[in-house]
């Protein structure tokens, strides 16, 4: 059993992450998942949320939303639709995504599509917001 994982997080854009990790915790679509070496293979959707990672006594935290992670031989690949490290994000247009989306929510007329659509913009949004060190501002 080896003693670290590798982690790539990858988006249709880019590759954010290449590393040799702890501990990766995901938010699979049942909940969220403590990833260990030696950890049994699995595959799973991912839903929004925070992919976080330790590497020593460091640790790392970014926003993950839609795709997959699958486990296989202490490798941890993460394809995602979106993901975004904390300094990535800009929390002044996160919190008007956030005030946009829960607007059209509440006043929604729309498809289950389009409920959907805005549902993920609004978790989106409120993961950035988390994540910003002024997120509570």
């Amino acid at each position: 059993m080896a003693e670290r994982l590798q982690l790539d997080v990858i988006t249709p854009e880019r590759q954010l992450l290449s590393e040799a990790v702890d501990f990766v915790a995901v938010p699979g679509a049942g909940g969220e998942l403590g990833i260990l070496p030696g950890h049994t293979p699995l595959i799973s959707q991912l839903r929004t949320g925070v992919l976080s990672y330790t590497q020593g006594t460091a640790s790392r935290r970014m926003l993950v939303s839609g795709g997959f992670v699958e486990v296989n031989a202490d490798r941890v690949s993460v394809l995602a639709d979106l993901a975004e490290f904390p300094e990535e994000i800009d929390a002044v247009r996160a919190r008007q995504e956030r005030d946009q989306a829960e607007k059209t929510l509440n006043a929604f007329t729309g498809s289950p599509d389009e409920f959907a659509a805005a549902s993920t913009q609004l978790e989106r949004s409120t993961i950035r917001l988390l994540l910003t060190t002024d997120g509570s501002r």
